[in-house]
């Protein structure tokens, strides 16, 4: 155990995160895919293309970065903010993805890189943050509400995959960078 503990220890320790460039969409793409073909972390149920990786990595801007974690010089995992919806009124709002390499899980790199999502949303000024897990993932559940979310609801059923419908649940942040005077009046 003790033995465990160091390794956890070691890698928190040397981990680094980054803005994700053009050179890491295949490792995005091999994390995301997957996630897609083995987990519920994802209700996507076809596997993606580096093309469309890279055209979703385009979209990402300086409010919505792409960060990558690694350890020396190894991908390690990859996580975003994504706008939650193109309406002007959900400018400050926006959604948690993180996706960690399977043979990382469950050693500091999901909160790691959670952690520095809700910096870098507070950084540029967004307002709240939303996360969607599905029902079974109980420690990306548990590192949300470490790091401040609420469950705001669970929706029944809402995703069909491996062959079952699957519940959704519903995790905030309110950041409250977000001014009503910077809201246009909204």
């Amino acid at each position: 155990m003790l033995l465990i503990l160091n390794l956890i220890k070691n890698i928190k320790s040397m981990l680094s995160i980054r803005p994700a460039i053009e050179n890491d969409v295949p490792f995005i793409t091999e994390v995301y895919n997957d996630a897609i073909l083995n987990t519920l972390a994802t209700f996507d149920t076809e596997i993606k293309t580096v093309e469309d990786r890279l055209q979703w990595l385009k979209k990402h801007d300086e409010k919505h970065p792409v960060l990558i974690a690694e350890k020396e010089g190894k991908q390690l995992g990859w996580a975003s903010l994504t706008m939650w919806s193109d309406r002007c009124a959900y400018e400050g709002t926006a959604e948690v993805s993180v996706y960690v390499h399977k043979d990382f899980r469950g050693k500091g790199v999901g909160k790691k890189l959670l952690e520095l999502l809700i910096a870098e949303g507070q950084a540029v000024g967004l307002h709240y943050l939303l996360s969607r897990i599905s029902k079974g993932n109980e420690a990306s559940i548990y590192i949300h509400e470490l790091l401040g979310f609420s469950h705001i609801g669970v929706m029944h059923e809402v995703g069909f995959k491996f062959g079952k419908y699957i519940d959704v649940h519903m995790m905030e942040r309110v950041l409250g960078s977000m001014s009503a005077e910077n809201n246009n009046g909204v």
